[in-house]
């Protein structure tokens, strides 16, 4: 079994930043990437950022240039520093680690901009 589990988001004003964490345990053999999906009310959960093993990065375009997604190999752990926030980022966030053969979500949290 894998646990995935997330830092705790939070209330952040516009312009603002934030940085999510998420940290994978148990049987992990080989990681093929490490991301972040969120979803906000009554919309489908979209890709936000996605960093493979081999050091590719993805990010959505909505936040280029203002998201940084980072890891941490030794300790299985995907962070995600948010910049420059904006109201529409608003969402609960969830981690995604994709192993070779499964696919594991953390519990996601709550990030809220607003003023």
């Amino acid at each position: 079994q894998v646990q995935v589990v997330e830092s705790v988001g939070g209330l952040v004003q516009p312009g603002g930043s934030l940085r999510l964490s998420c940290a994978a345990s148990g049987s992990i053999f080989s990681i093929v990437a490490m991301g972040w999906y969120r979803q906000a009310p009554g919309k489908q959960r979209d890709f936000v950022a996605r960093m493979f093993s081999g050091g590719n990065i993805n990010y959505a375009d909505s936040v280029k240039g203002r998201f940084t997604i980072s890891r941490d190999n030794a300790k299985n752990t995907v962070y995600l520093q948010m910049d420059s926030l904006k109201p529409e980022d608003t969402a609960v966030y969830y981690c995604q680690i994709q192993l070779s053969r499964r696919t594991y979500w953390g519990q996601g949290t709550q990030v809220t901009v607003t003023s």
